[in-house]
């Protein structure tokens, strides 16, 4: 099992910025990535990272304001958000795929964090 800590959401104006943050209790997870669930909405992948290659891949909504990077020495995944907009506001999940798993749906998922809340207002 392994456990996944965010820490780093809150409140801001447009066009500002926020870094998440998510730690693991392990290194056995071959993607971890952020997901996203604004109220009456389904949770939508953000962002992902696999683990051992570095390799990124992002949803067209958030490509080029957001960057997800990694320290693997402290497990710990980032996810940097610039030029925020209303309609970012959301929960937003840090999530990882086990060994042999991947990070493009919610169905791939084997962890998932408490959630953490970004807000933005205009």
């Amino acid at each position: 099992q392994v456990q996944l800590v965010e820490s780093g959401g809150g409140s801001v104006q447009a066009g500002g910025s926020l870094r998440l943050s998510c730690t693991a209790s392990s290194d056995a997870t071959r993607c971890v990535g952020w997901f996203r669930q604004a109220p009456g909405k389904e949770r939508e992948r953000v962002a992902h990272i696999y683990t051992r290659s570095g390799g990124t891949y992002y949803a067209d909504s958030v490509q080029g304001r957001f960057t997800i990077s990694q320290d693997t020495a402290k497990n710990t995944v980032y996810l940097q958000i610039n030029s925020l907009k209303p309609e970012d506001t959301a929960m937003y999940y840090c999530a990882a795929g086990g060994p042999g798993g991947n990070c493009w749906t919610t169905s791939d998922i084997n962890y998932w964090g408490q959630g953490i809340q970004v807000t933005v207002s205009s």
